[in-house]
């Protein structure tokens, strides 16, 4: 494929990134396909539990998650709320040296507008079974299995700029992911924090310490999380519940 960064035989991880959640079949399906069709490459689900349904807040979210990885590395990237209709196109996107499948709705263009190498091509290959509501197995999957081997794709460019990012913010200042423990990742990242920044949140003005430890059992406070994002919580319990949070929920930097 002209200009594609990686070579057939380098790239050894396929990476999932979906809001399918760990029960029922999805990521399942969408491993053995990978499995299938590229045959030798690590296929795992980093990541199964992205904001249900909320390309946007899940933008915020992969980025850091796709440049954590080494470059060479195939993502697939599905929140699709649209799948299967026409307003939205099947993409590919290679971003300093790393690459995504998903669907054109803005998931993918967090990470593109970060990158300093990028372009993006709409996928015209299409499976001789298509579903219209499982486009992550169908479509996807078969896609980055191929460009994980340096195969062909039949696509063509995109050479518009990245219109849905276009009109977000840098940093995204509210809730976009509450894990099992009830710790609430925002989308801004840690290093745009004012020096001694406060952030508020549920009512309160909450100060940052470096790790839970720091501060005393049951006390909330904001931190910079292992993938560079600030993140609320108490040390010992859980700051959704005790701060009332939820996705969506806003903060306020100081």
């Amino acid at each position: 494929m002209p200009g594609l960064l990686v070579l057939a035989g380098a790239i050894q991880l396929i990476g999932l990134l979906t809001d399918f959640g760990a029960t029922g079949p999805y990521v399942g399906e969408m491993l053995a396909v990978l499995a299938r069709d590229a045959p030798g490459h690590t296929a795992l689900s980093i990541m199964c539990d992205l904001p249900r349904w909320q390309p946007r807040a899940a933008a915020y979210l992969i980025a850091p998650l796709v440049l954590g990885q080494p470059e060479g590395t195939v993502f697939v990237t599905v929140v699709d709320p649209g799948v299967g209709t026409p307003s939205r196109r099947p993409v590919w996107l290679e971003a300093d040296g790393r690459i995504l499948v998903g669907p054109d709705n803005g998931l993918l263009d967090v990470v593109a507008r970060g990158a300093r190498q990028v372009r993006m091509r709409e996928i015209r290959w299409r499976a001789s079974a298509l579903s219209a509501s499982f486009h992550g197995r169908d479509l996807f999957a078969p896609v980055a299995a191929r460009l994980a081997q340096g195969l062909e794709v039949a696509s063509q460019p995109l050479r518009r700029r990245f219109s849905w990012s276009s009109r977000w913010p840098s940093d995204l200042d509210q809730v976009i992911y509450v894990d099992g423990f009830g710790n609430c990742i925002t989308g801004r990242r840690a290093s745009a924090m004012p020096h001694h920044g406060t952030v508020v949140v549920g009512g309160q003005r909450l100060v940052g310490a470096r790790t839970f430890g720091d501060v005393e059992a049951g006390e909330p406070f904001w931190y910079a999380n292992s993938m560079g994002l600030v993140e609320i919580a108490c040390n010992q319990a859980n700051a959704s519940e005790c701060l009332e949070l939820a996705i969506g929920s806003p903060l306020v930097i100081g």
